[in-house]
């Protein structure tokens, strides 16, 4: 085992981060599922799907229109949309029940990924030890610091919440949200695609190839069978001095 930086190939990486994604997709969908009817969302969901189908056929309309069927209405028809939209604008509870869906919606997806980045990125490489998920540990990847020391649980939950939570998962999801509920226009995808680009930036310029979510903890991927990693730094800097002396003893006089 060598103790200088022994980087895992891209190829390791992208393999395994597409391994753990899918999982990471199947324990958030089913956390949000737990949630979800913890919260009651699907009454909210039905009351105002009641109010669509009430107002829809007391006015004679379509709620649910694309843009060219939008356009091309007539001003008699325009104006029948528009009075069923103010009559259901004027009703309290699916107003209420309308705006609860969006903050239930917001909360749930939030809550659900967070305990699913817990569950896998943090509890799970606790246990394994070095940093590993699932995905990691198949194809032979851990974690330490840049520094060459062993991962510590405060550098992972670091990555985990921070890194990975934080910037590179809520933040897209969140202006995704805003976009699908109105709320936001051109803005939205420029964030995004700005989040991407300083993605790829910090990934192919920074010296250890690191991701947005390594920077913060000051970790990086390395391959788990040619790397060694030392317990702290004085246990590198005690290896490295050994390995100095050794060197100066064999050189001739």
């Amino acid at each position: 085992m060598i103790y200088d930086l022994q980087r895992a190939s891209m190829w390791k990486r992208i393999s395994a981060f597409l391994f753990d994604g899918i999982l990471l997709g199947i324990v958030a969908v089913l956390m949000a599922l737990g949630l979800s009817l913890m919260v009651g969302y699907d009454t909210y969901s039905d009351t105002v799907d009641e109010a669509y189908v009430r107002y829809g056929e007391e006015y004679g309309v379509e709620f649910d229109v694309s843009l060219a069927e939008y356009e091309s209405m007539s001003e008699a028809e325009f104006e029948k949309l528009q009075s069923a939209y103010d009559a259901l604008s004027q009703d309290g509870e699916a107003v209420y029940a309308y705006n609860m869906l969006i903050r239930l919606t917001v909360m749930i997806v939030s809550i659900a990924i967070l305990l699913a980045f817990i569950v896998m990125e943090f509890v799970i490489p606790l246990l394994f030890g070095n940093g590993q998920t699932l995905g990691k540990k198949i194809f032979g990847i851990c974690l330490m610091g840049m520094n060459g020391v062993r991962i510590s649980a405060a550098q992972l939950f670091i990555r985990t919440v921070l890194g990975k939570f934080a910037v590179e998962t809520m933040a897209p999801v969140l202006i995704i949200m805003m976009i699908y509920f109105g709320s936001i226009g051109i803005v939205g995808p420029i964030v995004l695609l700005g989040l991407f680009i300083v993605e790829m930036v910090v990934l192919f310029t920074s010296r250890h190839r690191a991701f947005i979510h390594d920077l913060p903890a000051a970790t990086v991927a390395v391959d788990m069978a040619s790397q060694m990693i030392f317990e702290s730094r004085e246990a590198l800097i005690a290896y490295k001095e050994k390995v100095h002396a050794e060197k100066t003893a064999k050189q001739p006089y």
